[in-house]
């Protein structure tokens, strides 16, 4: 550790094994919920495009319903313990058990479908809980000026992660159904079999492998608070300082503002990751590899976008970022949504991709491959100012328990988001009307936030309690 003013700072090495928990749980959100096994479900596994989106879309509200109803309770008795890589620990095994779920749900096998809901339910719950508690590390690693720097290189850290990841699963594991070789030209890797979507599958045991190799250095080099209490003792008084944080929000309508438009926004990220690939390959009729190459592209923007982004964040402060990132991805959603397999921008022909036509070869696609590079540009400078804005709001004493808030408005309409993508499309039909609801919550949310008062007083304030 590193003496900065009055507080103690972390060693680079320290940050760096920090840094490689977004590297490690990013194919969670790669492989598993948006470019191979997503697709894989929604086009192969479930009875049709339609019903499969509607499927997937109530198992990740079931996981949002559980993060939101017991992250900020966590995130109080955590506070009050010290400790929190006991957390991190155990919620990883769930990140693991998971993935390794994923690989049973075989075309045609008994229980297949509810296998792989339940894995991505329980994947997903402890991705999103262990992320809560590596958040409220933040304050104590750099100094606040250099937070949002942090944070965007976390987030494009993470984005490396998972581009390299994905483009392992396509040169080794993933083949094509129809030539039975990979993106490479060659065989899959370990006999997996193309035409039984084996490789689809497996990316849910190297997501786990993944995570399991690179998770280790968090524990090892990046420091911890010391532990003050058992997590049984930390229970009571917990949930009295979540009782009476939870009464001041009601005074603090800046804090409160901020959480609220971040329940609405989010709740349309959410969407919009977990449907957009999914949109894509009904529409187009892409394959794994192609959705594959979709996401590679989108991830070289994301690595950019955050990188920028983070540097933005200090110079301009977050909010102006995540406002900027947000009207982006309303207009990049209502366009993409204006597309279908044989028009762009609802009315304009555009000829359907022919079979055999190539990669990304009709206009359609190529503009829905641009729309999708607008969008890798912007999501990850809006999820990285996003929580330097809440570290800019809470106090640094009860940092974990607001990250826990943070994950609980996050979710608790997030639940809602895709149940209510699940709802609308098996009422419409359409997978269009289904998502359309997205660009709401984008639009709601910038509105919100646009009255919110960030302050670095939140902080010197948390720091002189805290002394």
């Amino acid at each position: 550790m590193e003496a900065t003013g009055t507080r103690r700072r972390a060693s680079r090495r320290a940050i760096g094994s920090w840094l490689l928990f977004d590297w490690a749980a990013q194919p969670w959100f790669t492989l598993v919920t948006t470019f191979v096994f997503g697709p894989y479900f929604t086009a192969r596994l479930a009875a049709d495009p339609v019903s499969g989106q509607a499927l997937w879309g109530y198992a990740a509200a079931a996981a949002g319903l559980v993060i939101a109803a017991c992250s900020p309770i966590l995130g109080a008795i955590a506070d009050t313990s010290g400790a929190r890589k006991p957390w991190i620990a155990g919620f990883s095994v769930m990140i693991v058990a998971g993935s390794v779920g994923l690989w049973f749900a075989a075309p045609g096998a008994e229980w297949a479908i509810a296998i792989a809901l339940v894995a991505f339910a329980v994947g997903t719950i402890g991705t999103e809980f262990a992320t809560v508690f590596t958040n409220a590390m933040m304050p104590d690693l750099v100094p606040e000026h250099r937070l949002g720097r942090l944070s965007g290189t976390g987030w494009a850290v993470g984005y490396v992660g998972g581009l390299v990841s994905l483009m392992l699963m396509l040169a080794f594991f993933v083949g094509d159904p129809e030539t039975g070789t990979t993106l490479f030209g060659v065989a899959p890797a370990f006999g997996l079999a193309p035409e039984r979507y084996e490789g689809d599958r497996a990316s849910g045991l190297f997501t786990a492998a993944w995570y399991l190799v690179f998770v280790i250095p968090l524990f090892l080099f990046t420091p911890d608070v010391p532990r003050r209490m058992s997590v049984a003792a930390a229970l009571r008084p917990g949930l009295r300082e979540l009782a009476a944080t939870l009464r001041g929000l009601r005074r603090d309508t800046n804090a409160t503002r901020y959480l609220v438009a971040n329940m609405i926004y989010t709740d349309g990220m959410v969407a919009l990751t977990v449907f957009g690939a999914i949109y894509a390959a009904s529409v187009y009729g892409w394959t794994s590899i192609e959705l594959g190459l979709f996401g590679i592209v989108i991830i070289f923007a994301g690595i950019f976008g955050s990188y920028v982004g983070g540097r933005l964040d200090d110079r301009i402060g977050p909010k102006p970022v995540v406002i900027g990132s947000l009207i982006i991805l309303a207009l990049a959603t209502t366009l993409i949504l204006s597309i279908d397999a044989t028009h762009i921008l609802f009315i304009i022909p555009a000829a359907a991709p022919p079979p055999g036509d190539g990669l990304f070869a009709s206009t359609g696609e190529r503009v829905y491959l641009a729309l999708g590079i607008m969008i890798g540009l912007t999501v990850g400078p809006m999820q990285a100012a996003s929580r330097t804005l809440l570290v800019r709001i809470a106090p640094l004493g009860k940092m974990t328990e607001y990250f826990g808030l943070y994950a609980l408005t996050g979710k608790v309409t997030s639940f809602a988001g895709p149940l209510a993508v699940g709802a609308l499309t098996t009422m419409s039909g359409s997978q269009r009307v289904g998502i359309s609801i997205v660009v709401v919550f984008f639009v709601v949310g910038a509105a919100l936030l646009a009255g919110v008062r960030p302050s670095r007083m939140a902080i010197s304030a948390g720091s002189a309690a805290s002394r």
